[in-house]
């Protein structure tokens, strides 16, 4: 009976021994550093930069225009409508192949409406068919398009238009189309800018400009998004604007033609009598770049 109670002791003693033992070792472990939180530190933080953003803006004529205009032609069949349409547009065409192909683009699509069979009820109401058996009629609508790369070519090109005697003719409108030599001009400016700037900033805080790090035409490298470590990389409108179209006033209704003895006038003499003003307009051109240099004390 002793030796029992004994052994009964000793087993709970060992028991109760083993849980702090246990506890104090899971205490005694070090946690494990977070390092996936941290990212590594940028170039530009290893010794001081100045990182400089340039900016060009300029005023440049437009140098492309363009505008639409559409005819059209209604017969019993479609080969008759398409026929009158494309005939209204026949002249004009060769006239305005006559300024060059290469100063003036123009381009033709024909569409066909077919126009049904109307009547009224005994009540007035007007009916409208929709079936391929009824119809009575076709339209062809002949629509070009024409694209002024010479806009000393322009105000021809739009006379003929006009006097061939489109159903309707849409308003003229601008663009800007820089050329590469514009381009590279830009861009110069851009970074003679940058330059200029970090050297009046480095001027201003007794420190002098030592070499350049990055050059970046996009200018995208001196956003703060991409100056801080661990930051979302957004993506922003930094390159050049050139494209905004800009719509000019419609011109003044052609006047009357002046009465001939010979008959009826032809195109070019009713364009010569069209007295048109179209006056590019004044585009807003802009480019940035970024330049990163390091100081020097």
């Amino acid at each position: 009976m002793r030796r029992a109670l004994t052994l009964a002791l000793a087993t709970a003693l060992t028991a109760t021994a083993m849980p702090p033992v246990a506890f104090a070792q899971a205490v005694a472990a070090p946690a494990p550093a977070d390092t996936a939180r941290y990212d590594s530190a940028p170039w530009w933080m290893r010794s001081p930069v100045i990182a400089s953003t340039g900016y060009v803006q300029k005023e440049v004529q437009a140098n492309r225009a363009g505008f639409n205009a559409s005819f059209q032609g209604v017969e019993k069949t479609a080969a008759d409508a398409t026929r009158v349409a494309t005939d209204q547009v026949r002249e004009l065409m060769t006239a305005l192949a006559a300024l060059g192909g290469d100063k003036v683009r123009v381009t033709a699509s024909v569409s066909l409406t077919p126009i049904y069979d109307q009547y009224k009820d005994k009540d007035g109401n007007l009916i409208s068919n929709q079936r391929a058996d009824k119809i009575d009629k076709y339209q062809a609508n002949v629509t070009i398009q024409v694209e002024v790369r010479d806009l000393s070519k322009l105000e021809r090109a739009y006379a003929l238009t006009v006097a061939a005697r489109p159903v309707s003719t849409s308003q003229v409108y601008f663009t800007l189309l820089p050329d590469n030599e514009m381009r590279t001009a830009l861009a110069t400016a851009a970074f003679a800018d940058a330059t200029r700037r970090a050297r009046m900033a480095a001027e201003a805080t007794g420190v002098k400009l030592g070499a350049v790090k990055l050059i970046d035409p996009t200018g995208r490298a001196c956003d703060t998004d991409v100056l801080i470590a661990g930051a979302p990389r957004g993506y922003n409108d930094s390159q050049p604007n050139y494209d905004r179209a800009v719509m000019a006033p419609p011109p003044p209704p052609p006047p009357p033609p002046a009465p001939s003895v010979s008959g009826a006038l032809s195109l070019e003499q009713r364009a010569d009598q069209l007295r048109l003003t179209l006056q590019p307009p004044l585009q807003t051109v802009e480019d940035k770049a970024c330049v990163v240099f390091a100081l020097v004390n």
